[in-house]
C-alpha cells in the first residue's frame, strides 16, 4: 500500500528489506524499533501477542529517512520527523482510516505529531509520560559496592521473574497482563535477566537486557521491590549487566528512565550513563459523536 511517500506493510521481512539499513544506522536512537523488529522477525506475530503489525517507511528516490510501527490496536512509535513530515504522516494515516489511541517518539517528534493529529482529527492529546534516553559512557561502579553477588535467572526463577515484572509494570503504569499464558507475547519475554542476591542468597534486585541488535544492548527493566530500595542493589545489578553487555561485544549500551524519577536518573548518571535525548508518549481522547 502506498500513500504519498509513506509505504505501509504488515510484512516484517519486506519492511526490513527496505528500512533495515536505516534502522541499523542509528542503533541508539532506534533502540526500541530494532528490538521490536528483531522479535517480530524471529518469532512472528506470536512474539507481539498475536497483534497485527503496521510498518511504515518514508522513502524518496530509494532512500529511507523515517519509519513508524504500530501493533493494532495500539498507537505508533515514530522515528525522528520534521514538523512537516509529522503532519504528512498524520494526514496519511487519517486518509487510510487509522484511529490512534496514542503516539510515542522523541519529544519534539511526538509533540509535532500530536499537534498534527489534533488538527486533522480534533482529538485532544495528553502527555502521559516523558522519558530520558541514556547511553553508557565510562562504566563507573558504585563505591561502596553492596555485598552480595549477581547470577543469571533461569527456569526455576520464572515465577519469581513474572511476579517482579508485574510489580515493575504496576510501578511504571503499564497496563499489561503477565502470567504463564501471556508471557511469550509481552515485551518482557525476550530478555535475559540477572539477579542481585545478598550473601545469604536472598534475591533483592534484578535487571533485564534485550538481545544485542546492530551492536546495541538496552537495559530494561531494572527493578528492586520497594522495601529493599536504598541499599545500592539496583546500581550493583545494573553495573553487572552493563559490564556483561560490553564483554559480549556491545558497542552501545542504553536505557530509558522516567523523567519524573530523580532517584533513578541520578543513579544512572553516577554509573556513567549520559543523557542523549528525551522521549514522550501522548494519549489521544476523542469527543463523543453527537446523538441523532
Amino acid at each position: 500500500m502506498r500513500s504519498a511517500d509513506w509505504y505501509l506493510t504488515e510484512d516484517a521481512d519486506a519492511f526490513l528489506a527496505r528500512a533495515g539499513d536505516f534502522l541499523r544506522s542509528r542503533p541508539v536512537l532506534h533502540t526500541s524499533a530494532l528490538s521490536v523488529m528483531e522479535k517480530l522477525r524471529t518469532l512472528g506475530r506470536a512474539g507481539v501477542g498475536g497483534r497485527v503489525p503496521v510498518l511504515g517507511r518514508l522513502e524518496r528516490a530509494g532512500e529511507v529517512s523515517a519509519f513508524f510501527y504500530r501493533f493494532l490496536p495500539g498507537g505508533p512509535t515514530i522515528s525522528s520527523l520534521t514538523p512537516e513530515q509529522a503532519d504528512d504522516l498524520a494526514a496519511t494515516l487519517v486518509a487510510l482510516g487509522h484511529s490512534l489511541p496514542s503516539v510515542s517518539a522523541d519529544h519534539d517528534t511526538a509533540t509535532a505529531f500530536a499537534e498534527a493529529w489534533q488538527r486533522h482529527t480534533g482529538a485532544t492529546p495528553t502527555l502521559r509520560v516523558r522519558m530520558h534516553l541514556y547511553r553508557l559512557g565510562t562504566l563507573t561502579p558504585p563505591d561502596p559496592f553492596p555485598s552480595g553477588r549477581a547470577r543469571l535467572m533461569g527456569e526455576p526463577d520464572h515465577e519469581h521473574l513474572m511476579r517482579w515484572c508485574r510489580e515493575f509494570a504496576a510501578d511504571v503504569g503499564e497496563d499489561v497482563v503477565i502470567d504463564a499464558d501471556s508471557w511469550a507475547g509481552t515485551r518482557f519475554a525476550e530478555k535475559r535477566y540477572t539477579l542481585w542476591e545478598t550473601p545469604d542468597g536472598t534475591p533483592v534486585s534484578m535487571a533485564g537486557v534485550n538481545p544485542m541488535v546492530a551492536g546495541m544492548v538496552r537495559v530494561d527493566p531494572v527493578y528492586t521491590p520497594a522495601h529493599l530500595r536504598g541499599h545500592g542493589y539496583a546500581g550493583a545489578v545494573t553495573v553487572e549487566v552493563s559490564r556483561a553487555a560490553l564483554a559480549a561485544g556491545a558497542r552501545e549500551v542504553v536505557l530509558y528512565t522516567n523523567a519524573a524519577n530523580p532517584t533513578s536518573n541520578a543513579l544512572y548518571q553516577r554509573l556513567g550513563y549520559r543523557r542523549l535525548t528525551d522521549w514522550a508518549v501522548y494519549d489521544f481522547s476523542y469527543a463523543a459523536p453527537e446523538a441523532g
